[in-house]
Formats: C-alpha cells, sequence, structure tokens
C-alpha cells in the first residue's frame, strides 16, 4: 500500500491534523525522492495519559505513508528538566515509558517492527555528542537557550543550568538520529526554531518540523501529568473515566478549550451517533483495555510501584488556620450564582452557534456573556428574560469576546438534545443572589481558580429533579422569593 502512494497523498496523509510544519517545500523535495525518516521523542517523567494518543495516531499516519519512524525516550532530558525524573528512578521510568508506548500503539494497531525505539544514554554521553554540546554551549546566548524551553522546561524562580542544556541536546538529537524531521506539539515550537538557527553553525543541516496541536485538559487548560483532574491516565479503572468525563469541561458552543472535542477530532472520529462524553468513555475505554490488560502482569505491576512510588500525603492544615480549611471545602455557598435579566441578545460576530448577550446581574454595568445557546432557544425568547447567571468564573475568552459569566441551563443528552435556560421565581430582581437551601450563610470566592476546579467538582452532583426543580446534592436551588425551575426537562442535567 505504501508503494502506491503518490508524493502527493503522503504529504497530505502525513500534515493531516497538524498545526503547523516549518519547512513544506523540503519536506515535498523528500517524498518525491524517498521516504522520509523522523522521529518523535517523549521525556520520561510524569505518567503518560491519553493525550498521547495524539501523538500515537501521527506515528501511524508516518507509517501509512511509508516514513521510517524512531521514538526516542529521552531519559536524559527527563533529568536536566528541574529532575522531574530522579536519577535513581531514571532507567525505572523509561522501563515504563517503552513498555506502556509500545502498550498504547497496538491498541490502535500500529506493527511495531516498522517502529525503532531508541534510548537518549545510549548515545547522548558519546564523545562525539558530549564536544557537540560543548561547541553548540559556546555559541548559544543564555537568552536564546532560556526563551527555547520556556514551553517545555519547567519554570521556577531559581531555575538550574540543567534546563538550560535541554534545548541544545534536543536540537542535536535531530543530527545524532540521522533523521530528516522531528515531530512534537506545538508547545516545542521554539525548541524547533532554536534547532534550526543553531545546528547550520556547527555544520549541520537544518531539518523539517512538524507540530501537531495541543489537547486541552478536561478542565479547559493544558492536559498535565501533573495535574490530576485534567487528566486521563491510561490505567485508569473504567469507574474513573466515567467520573472525569462527567466532570470534564464541555460548555455547548465552546470548541477551542473543548478537551472532549478535541480528543474526538485527533484519535476517535468520525464519532458515532449519540452522548458525546459517553461515546468518548466507551471509546476510551476500548483504547485502553489492552493496555490495563497488559499492566495487570505480576512484572509490569512491580515495575509501576517502582517507577511511580507511592507519595506520603501532606500533613493535615493546623487546626488554627479555618480560612484554609474553607477555601479548601466543597460547598455550593462558594458559587456566586445570581439572578440576571437578559437586556439584549445577537449573534456572535465570529460564530453562528453562538450569542452574544448584555446581561443585568444588579452591577453598575451589565455583564457580557457568551452562550451556545443558538441551536435550543430562539433570540426572542431570550430578550429581556429572567435567567440564572454564574458570576465568579474567571472570565474566559470565547472566539475573541471575553464572556465574563455563565448563563445556567438545564439539558439533556443524546440524539434530540434539549437545552432551556434555569428559571428564576417570578418577582426576581437582577443581581438577587442564588443559593442552595441549607447553604445561604457562606460567601463566594471572589473568583474561582480554575486549577481548584471548584465548579467542576460540584457540578457534578448539579441535577434537575422529578419536578422540574434545580438541585445540588438533592437540596433545592432557591432565592428568597423561592425555587430555580426550568420548563420541562425532568431529570436533566444543568450545566
Amino acid at each position: 500500500m505504501t508503494n502506491s502512494l503518490s508524493p502527493e497523498e503522503k504529504y497530505d496523509l502525513i500534515t493531516r491534523n497538524l498545526q503547523e510544519v516549518l519547512g513544506e517545500e523540503k519536506l515535498k523535495e523528500i517524498l518525491k525522492e524517498r521516504e522520509l525518516k523522523i522521529y518523535w521523542g517523549t521525556a520520561t517523567t510524569g505518567k503518560p495519559h491519553v493525550a498521547y494518543f495524539v501523538p500515537m495516531s501521527k506515528i501511524a499516519d508516518f507509517l501509512k505513508a511509508g516514513c521510517e519512524v524512531t521514538i526516542l525516550f529521552a531519559d536524559l532530558h527527563a533529568y536536566l528538566d528541574n529532575m522531574k525524573a530522579p536519577w535513581d528512578l531514571l532507567e525505572l521510568r523509561t522501563q515504563y515509558y517503552e513498555q506502556v508506548i509500545k502498550a498504547m500503539l497496538e491498541s490502535i494497531e500500529v506493527p511495531l517492527e516498522k517502529l525503532k525505539f531508541v534510548k537518549g544514554t545510549d548515545f547522548q554521553l558519546s564523545r562525539e555528542y558530549t564536544l557537540d554540546v560543548y561547541k553548540l554551549s559556546s555559541t548559544v546566548t543564555q537568552h536564546d537557550a532560556k526563551k527555547a524551553g520556556a514551553e517545555v522546561v519547567k519554570q521556577v524562580d531559581h531555575p538550574l543550568l540543567s534546563g538550560l542544556l535541554y534545548p541544545g541536546l534536543q536540537a542535536l538529537d535531530e543530527e545524532y538520529l540521522k533523521v530528516d524531521a522531528q515531530f512534537g506539539g506545538v508547545d516545542q515550537r521554539k525548541i524547533f526554531t532554536f534547532a534550526e538557527k543553531y545546528l547550520p553553525s556547527l555544520g549541520y543541516t537544518k531539518r523539517i518540523h512538524m507540530m501537531n496541536p495541543m489537547v486541552p485538559g478536561l478542565t479547559g487548560g493544558k492536559m498535565s501529568s501533573s495535574e490530576e483532574e485534567s487528566k486521563i491516565d491510561l490505567l485508569d479503572r473504567k469507574e474513573d473515566v466515567k467520573k472525569k468525563l462527567k466532570k470534564a469541561f464541555c460548555e455547548p458552543g465552546n470548541i477551542e478549550s473543548n478537551g472532549v472535542l478535541s480528543f474526538v477530532k485527533h484519535v476517535i472520529f468520525p464519532l458515532h451517533s449519540g452522548d458525546l462524553k459517553n461515546s468518548v468513555e466507551a471509546a476510551l475505554n476500548k483504547l485502553m483495555d489492552p493496555i490495563r490488560k497488559k499492566f495487570e502482569s505480576p512484572e509490569l505491576r512491580k515495575l509501576t510501584n517502582a517507577a511511580y512510588p507511592a507519595q506520603s500525603k501532606p500533613k493535615a492544615a493546623a487546626k488554627g488556620n479555618p480560612k484554609n480549611a474553607e477555601e479548601d471545602e466543597m460547598v455550593p455557598s462558594r458559587l456566586d450564582i445570581r439572578v440576571g435579566k437578559v437586556v439584549s441578545v445577537e449573534k456572535h460576530p465570529e460564530a453562528d452557534s453562538l450569542y452574544l448577550e448584555k446581561i443585568d446581574v444588579g452591577e453598575a454595568e451589565p455583564r457580557t456573556v457568551v452562550s451556545g445557546l443558538v441551536a435550543f432557544v430562539p433570540a426572542s425568547e431570550l430578550q429581556d428574560r429572567l435567567v440564572v447567571l454564574l458570576c465568579n468564573l474567571k472570565p474566559q475568552k470565547m472566539r475573541g469576546i471575553e464572556s465574563q459569566a455563565m448563563l445556567l441551563c438545564a439539558s439533556t443528552e443524546g440524539e434530540g438534545r434539549r437545552v432551556e435556560p434555569l428559571d428564576p421565581p417570578a418577582g426576581s430582581a437582577p443581581g438577587e443572589r442564588v443559593f442552595v437551601e441549607g447553604y445561604e450563610a457562606g460567601k463566594p470566592d471572589d473568583e474561582l481558580k480554575p486549577k481548584k476546579k471548584v465548579f467542576e467538582k460540584l457540578q457534578a452532583d448539579f441535577k434537575i429533579s422529578g419536578e422540574c426543580v434545580a438541585q445540588w446534592n438533592q437540596k433545592n436551588f432557591m432565592t428568597k422569593l423561592g425555587l430555580i425551575t426550568c420548563k420541562s426537562l425532568k431529570g436533566g442535567n444543568i450545566s
């Protein structure tokens, strides 16, 4: 099949779903003459998570296009990056990465015999490589080294010298692995341009660089090994996958920070009909089942525990510090939910699926709110309507316009999805506080910190009752005038 592809077909397969390619013309020229040699490297630091399926899917594309693909387990890089992998765990982490990456590739039916696997310390400690590191360090400025690693190397107040070496080693790897191109996430771009600038100073050829987009985490930011709620670990149980996806950020109309949709596009697409989160859950478990099964063996269980020994839990906060305890408590009174009145509503200038609303919440000026309700609620039904708003989320840009609150709605999932804005009691005034019965006295946070995921954790227990009343943990949402309700979506979710 590979030999039957034209250079143009190979190019399309190699570059599909990539965010950027540096050196497109050179890539086209090579494909006219021979197969492309490319490598993907991964520092053996935190446990790999499901976002790693994005580069795995591209590696499958590269092989279909006839590329010679090398996978580098960058163990020395893992140590240089602020010692994310301690020296005594380096070999164990590398063994773990090799086992789990191979299991991932097997789960998407990539033939391992067509891949070359290399460990960084197999060649990065050689006399020639070490001499090149010294040569490079004599030409690279401290400013350029720090800038190159800004998106990849851990940033701390007092950085170690090792972090400045990291980009240079990654650049030299291109020469010592004898490849035409390096593939990585778009967060690697500054290292790639660093390599293009400095490799020729040693007499080495400038390489092609290909970048896939970064998949947002389940909370809307980057999916990170160090942020538990943002990711799904490859060995997570099915119950954990369900729980994390239930809490995932998946706001109607917001496709920019939607980790669930991004995963669908880059790994699972095309998605079958039905509820998005449920479909992703099923597809993820299908991908992860063979990995979990492989790691049930006593040998690999032992390796996992040795490579990632259990961390001792931090001591509880002192009893004399009630403020900290209150900040960590997941109670609905931390949410600043208010009655609002829609003053104006129009289509978002950059997105047909979004409304741009001005909503009075009892402040000097109406708040700007972007909501994905175009497909569900006519503009005429929103105009002058009383609604319920979450007002202390961190403002977020949606297609270039900052949304300053979230309009809360009841919804049903699956085919024939329906959405209805929540209704305050008749006679409510803009700015009136909405609370959960039994939690009237608590004070809302000034702003919900995204990393704390307060809203997401509380939202997991939001529900519409059989009487169409909005509830948290079976306790009613209400104002001083009565209950918060929806029109008809009994048993629906709230988002």
